[in-house]
């Protein structure tokens, strides 16, 4: 199998470029991710950009860096030499015509060990739990190197033509692979912050106001029956309806917490991308997978259902958990949701009294299991997720928080990575980790959610420092 084909299992492009109207929007779109980057560390003073909380997060000038870093690695040094040269990425993906020669000087070679993350095929680099003392360079030195970086990529696009030819292809592939890993990191900054700032005694505050995460999160969960919500979940049943994605026999009764279940009669179903959009090649092939009938709970828990947990001995009760969990639970003194403070949440605004009626959030895989153990109830496998979200029968499904499931992070049947360093993106991680569905308040708009209900994201089953809840799963008779 030729390389091209290996490159379209690693990324499609959203929309293919076949136009300068198109590649203008990609370019347009572009600048605006890169900007949001960088407009995100704003309220931030200088010393909180080489804040690192602990070995799994990073500081934010490391993720402005490595975001730069991974655009410079994976395009602009393969263009600068030619027909591959000394690129460690999949070829022919980012050969292109080039109409002038490209004008861009690439950074000090050591900080490509200084910011890449995990590519092995690339070289070495700085170790992770180390990443909050690298004082320089400065800030000033990566915001400038990004925004060179900006002027070579948008010169690639311009240099491009009208239409784009073929070969080109694999280099728009890159482009877009390029903005959907800054967008990932541009969750992971703010999961990493907030985690960084709940270790002050100041409780610092990033962002308090009505255009911030918090805010976001309080609009999101509210979205639903009682608040303009039935006519949205009417809209999009009506819709998967029409569109033949609502799963015949699917039904609702009463539920958790005020909400309802949705049942589906189980069947040979079909899940992961099936091409046609981006995605990455985690998301597919698209398969087969045998149903038995269930019902998932169409609400997420919530703070006052997960505190009834609590004060009934949940997390002093072994009988409920997985014996690694157990483990872990006693050796780091869990007995409570991440970020709880007596009645209060801290977040990133600041110490919050917690809605009793909010998703509860920042739980692991463990406490996830642990609770709808608790519940008479379990965690939904990703299978039953994506069927039934959609279907549109599901609330807070998208932008509220990543709902944990039952489904170990695998590959999908007939999965295989894409040559070269960019296939490590995701399939050297399918061990040890849990599938996460959904999105959350964090993601970035467009990114994941219900334009791409085949998103997976993964975690090991003992974090909880990202946005993360739990929605309960059952059999059915």
């Amino acid at each position: 199998m030729g390389s091209p084909e290996l490159q379209s299992r690693l990324v499609r492009p959203v929309q293919s470029p076949t136009s300068a109207t198109n590649l203008a929007e990609l370019e347009s779109r572009y600048r605006r991710v890169r900007r949001r980057s960088e407009a995100l560390i704003a309220p931030l003073e200088p010393e909180d950009l080489a804040l690192q909380g602990m070995a799994d997060a990073s500081p934010p000038k490391w993720h402005l860096g490595h975001t730069a870093w991974f655009f410079e690695e994976f395009l602009l040094r393969p263009a600068l030499e030619g027909d591959g040269g000394g690129s460690h990425a999949a070829q022919p993906a980012c050969t292109a015509p080039k109409r002038s020669p490209l004008t861009y000087e690439p950074a000090d070679r050591r900080w490509r060990f200084l910011f890449n993350s995990y590519y092995d095929a690339v070289g070495a680099r700085h170790p992770r739990p180390e990443r909050g003392l690298l004082s320089r360079p400065p800030i000033d030195a990566v915001l400038a190197w990004r925004h060179r970086i900006d002027a070579a990529v948008v010169q690639l696009l311009a240099d491009l033509g009208d239409p784009p030819p073929a070969a080109a292809a694999g280099l728009l592939e890159l482009v877009e692979l390029g903005l959907q890993h800054e967008q990932q990191h541009q969750e992971l900054l703010l999961m990493d912050l907030l985690d960084g700032f709940s270790r002050n005694p100041l409780e610092p505050i990033y962002d308090a106001g009505s255009e911030g995460p918090e805010a976001a999160f309080e609009q999101a969960w509210r979205a639903v029956p009682g608040s303009g919500g039935e006519e949205r979940l009417g809209e999009r049943q009506a819709q998967g309806s029409a569109d033949g994605m609502e799963p015949p026999g699917a039904s609702r009764e009463s539920g958790p917490a005020g909400g309802g279940w949705r049942h589906h009669h189980g069947g040979l179903v079909a899940i992961g991308h099936a091409g046609g959009g981006f995605h990455f090649d985690n998301e597919a092939p698209r398969h087969q997978v045998w149903l038995e009938p269930f019902a998932l709970a169409e609400r997420l828990v919530t703070n006052t259902a997960y505190a009834d947990f609590i004060a009934d001995g949940g997390y002093r009760r072994p009988e409920l958990w997985m014996s690694e969990g157990w483990a872990v639970l006693q050796q780091r003194g869990w007995q409570t949701p991440r970020y709880w403070r007596g009645d209060d949440l801290f977040t990133l605004a600041g110490r919050r009294r917690r809605d009793p009626q909010a998703p509860v959030r920042h739980l692991s895989w463990f406490e996830a299991d642990a609770y709808a153990r608790w519940a008479g109830a379990r965690l939904p496998s990703e299978a039953e997720w994506e069927t039934l979200a959609a279907a549109g029968g599901l609330e807070q499904a998208h932008g509220v928080l990543w709902q944990w499931t039952g489904s170990p992070y695998r590959p999908y049947p007939g999965f295989r990575p894409a040559a070269g360093a960019v296939g490590e993106y995701n399939g050297k991680f399918m061990t040890s980790q849990f599938v996460l569905r959904g999105g959350c308040f964090l993601t970035p708009e467009g990114h994941a959610g219900a334009e791409r209900l085949t998103y997976r994201n993964f975690f090991p089953p003992a974090s909880r420092w990202m946005a993360s809840g739990l929605r309960l799963a059952r059999e059915l008779p």
